[in-house]
């Protein structure tokens, strides 16, 4: 089998086409998991449930998250690559579209769920597709180019599907959301290559390492309250933005639109930023301004102008920890279990999404009881929380480093 790293016919064109494909697909699962955010008001009135309630579908489609990326990779590791991409987006394509008809709020429920297993699966086979595609030197390039489609999700995708979804219903959001997982399901078919390199399973003690690590583990934890916690808010912001500030639902689809583009923004910059500072400096930084701004949403949601302008640095102090929290774990797992480190990383995919699921429940409970202007006060607690997690997990890597320097 001709490797993929070495020159093929037209390395130059086939290369760039098949990463595009999977950054196609990207956007197509970005989209689907989070338009669902702009939608809640909608879906909650169509199908005569509760705000909380219809809350679970961010939560399920999470849950499924958080158990397919570790259990279905490890189940469907000896499949070739290309075959189980495909397969991930037929999978993809019918939950959607099982969504879009479903008769009820318990199926669309079940259709959210199943999306969410292939999603888990999709993130982690897009990035090792990406790094088989390209030279070594070239590997965090191609996989940042796969996480790309979801990144624009958030800033185009979702505002578009949430427009739609208020305009046609939203079953006409899930319908888009087919038609895109069409178009990259046709393009991965033809421009991924066939002769895709298998990776080599790490063994069953080098993964044990990295699933009783206590210093992954408190990695995980930062992770899942660090990020969840944002999603208490998160979950309900149109709600927030139409029942509290007094927005217009077409106003509502254009502030998501500047939360994704702060967004996209913070991502850039929190890699920078940890990079330049280190991990648990950075994360400390995007944690306590991420707490200090969801306190001020809550504080600001009665007057419009002063919400918008906290949404506009919201988006980007949210996902600003994304880099760090994943090279922080990919720089632990190399000291404790340096075989296992994919793994490592991959679990910490799961707990983000588990953070995800675990938000909008809480999210739920507290809108529930305490009512909405009440979610971005708790989640402002739950972050500041993981800002001790974080300094308790940089005074515990000391010993290290000096046994290290020693």
């Amino acid at each position: 089998m001709a490797s993929l790293r070495s020159s093929s016919i037209h390395p130059e064109i086939a290369m760039p086409l098949a990463l595009w494909a999977l950054t196609i697909s990207a956007f197509a699962v970005g989209t689907t998991e989070f338009v669902i955010v702009g939608l809640l008001p909608t879906i909650a009135e169509s199908l005569g449930v509760s705000l909380p309630s219809a809350g679970l579908l961010v939560s399920l489609y999470a849950l499924g998250v958080t158990i397919g990326a570790p259990v279905l990779t490890a189940l469907t590791g000896r499949l070739p690559r290309k075959t189980l991409l495909l397969a991930l987006m037929a999978l993809f394509i019918a939950g959607n579209a099982f969504a879009a008809v479903a008769p009820g709020y318990g199926s669309l429920i079940v259709a959210r769920f199943l999306t969410g297993l292939a999603h888990g699966v999709f993130f982690a086979i897009a990035s090792t597709i990406a790094s088989g595609l390209v030279s070594r030197d070239r590997e965090s390039s191609a996989i940042a180019m796969v996480f790309l489609g979801l990144t624009v999700a958030l800033v185009t995708g979702v505002p578009l599907g949430t427009w739609i979804g208020q305009s046609f219903g939203w079953q006409s959001t899930f319908l888009g959301v087919v038609l895109l997982g069409v178009i990259g399901l046709i393009a991965s078919a033809a421009l991924v290559p066939s002769d895709l390199p298998q990776s080599t399973s790490p063994g069953l003690r080098a993964q044990a390492r990295v699933l009783t690590s206590p210093r992954l583990l408190l990695v995980y934890l930062i992770t899942a309250l660090g990020y969840g916690g944002n999603f208490i808010a998160f979950t309900y912001l149109a709600p927030m933005l139409t029942d509290v500030t007094g927005l217009s639902a077409g106003a509502v689809s254009l502030v998501i639109l500047l939360y994704g583009a702060s967004v996209a923004v913070g991502n850039i910059l929190g890699g920078r930023l940890a990079d330049r500072m280190g991990p648990v400096p950075a994360l400390t930084l995007i944690f306590a301004g991420l707490a200090v701004l969801l306190a001020a949403f809550g504080l600001a949601l009665p007057h419009p102008v002063a919400a918008v302008a906290v949404v506009a640095l919201w988006g980007g102090f949210a996902f600003a920890n994304v880099p760090p929290l994943q090279a922080y774990v990919v720089q632990i797992a190399r000291q404790v279990s340096p075989d296992a480190v994919d793994v490592a990383s991959g679990l910490n995919i799961g707990a983000f999404n588990l953070g995800i699921a675990l938000g909008a429940a809480v999210g739920g409970i507290v809108v529930e009881h305490l009512g909405l202007i009440a979610a971005p006060f708790v989640g402002a607690l739950i972050v500041a929380a993981s800002i001790g997690l974080t300094r308790l997990s940089g005074r515990l890597e000391e010993p290290t480093k000096a046994a290290v320097t020693a």
